[in-house]
């Protein structure tokens, strides 16, 4: 957006752990909460969020996420400003919500009372469109989250992490439902190391799971990975993993950023067969998928895609296909577009 003209101003949170920032063309705003966690960080942070949308100068608002989405209507409806929704998951349908009614409860709330007032957004695939149109009938666009391909492949540059010789990786939250309770035991059949680059919310439990499987020389925690940094470090990788429990519709039906960074990255991966991804995976094979997330699934489907040659070389070359197709420079001009439109609309 900012490339295309637009002054941009990102809003986020501040943590204690936060690292420094420093986007060449945009601006950007952490709010710093006394609360990190729970029902009072929401409230928190929504209020605050609120306060700031309320006098900054703008045309538009964009609410990235239910969370955010209260601040941004009132912000946006008190000002009389434009106002996008953008729906990268079907937030209510996460397993750490679903599997708490109360919490569900309150969720679904804001959703009904938020989302029909967003007459514009755009979300990640056909799924959620079609769901949030069926639930509130607000008719989204799909604009995917796509890596740019100007990811050098064949790069031979040096990371400032010390990586080991061969190893495969999981990049992105380590967050419930990830099917990290699987998934560590599985490296106990794996004789490669996994690199896992992320943090969320099932971080401290999946290091106990290391600990009580006693892998903790075959599965290294990275943390939080800059951009850049990760750039470097996938590519390098064996293959990439995309698991995710069906409990909950919005990791059934996700279509995650790590699927395309690893097809960028020309690597293969194993991945859940579910309908996003074989949908995809149906026309450039670029994944070994599987059918759930047990333990020997996952242990028997990274070995297959380690000692498989022949199939190694069918989904790496399949993966130069399917990154000239899905990328964000084909992605981008859907956005630029669509935002193009509502101002056009809106005078």
């Amino acid at each position: 957006m900012a490339a295309a003209g637009y002054d941009v101003l990102l809003v986020g949170r501040k943590l204690p752990s936060s690292t420094t920032f420093h986007p060449s063309n945009f601006k950007y705003k952490r709010i710093a909460c006394w609360l990190n966690k729970g029902i009072g960080f929401y409230a928190e942070y929504n209020i605050r969020l609120f306060f700031l949308l309320l006098f900054i100068q703008t045309d538009a608002f964009c609410a990235v996420d239910l969370d955010t989405i209260i601040p941004n209507y009132f912000a946006a409806a008190i000002r009389r400003k434009k106002r996008m929704y953008d729906a990268h998951e079907l937030f209510t349908e996460q397993k750490e919500i679903v599997v708490r009614p109360l919490i569900h409860k309150i969720w679904l709330a804001v959703e009904a009372f938020a989302v029909p007032k967003f007459a514009h957004g755009y979300t990640v695939n056909e799924f959620i469109k079609t769901e949030l149109y069926k639930r509130y009938k607000v008719q989204y666009h799909i604009i995917r989250n796509l890596p740019k391909s100007n990811i050098d492949k064949k790069s031979h540059q040096q990371t400032t992490i010390e990586l080991p010789n061969k190893f495969i990786i999981y990049q992105g939250a380590v967050n419930e439902g990830r099917s990290f309770e699987t998934l560590i035991p599985a490296m106990k059949q794996f004789d490669i190391p996994l690199l896992i680059c992320g943090e969320g919310n099932f971080y401290e439990q999946t290091k106990a799971l290391i600990q009580l499987h006693q892998v903790e020389e075959k599965v290294i925690m990275l943390g939080y990975v800059a951009p850049d940094e990760l750039k470097l470090i996938t590519p390098k990788a064996l293959f990439g993993l995309t698991l995710f429990e069906k409990i909950g519709l919005n990791q059934y039906y996700s279509l995650s950023n790590r699927f395309f960074d690893y097809t960028m990255a020309n690597i293969p991966q194993v991945c859940v067969g579910y309908p996003e991804y074989k949908a995809i995976n149906d026309i450039y094979p670029t994944a070994l998928l599987i059918d759930d997330v047990g333990e020997q699934t996952i242990a028997d489907a990274m070995n297959k895609l380690r000692q498989d040659n022949v199939l190694y070389k069918i989904l790496q070359e399949n993966c130069y296909q399917a990154s000239a197709i899905f990328n964000w420079e084909n992605e981008e001009k859907r956005l630029i577009e669509y935002w193009k439109d509502i101002f056009k609309q809106h005078g």
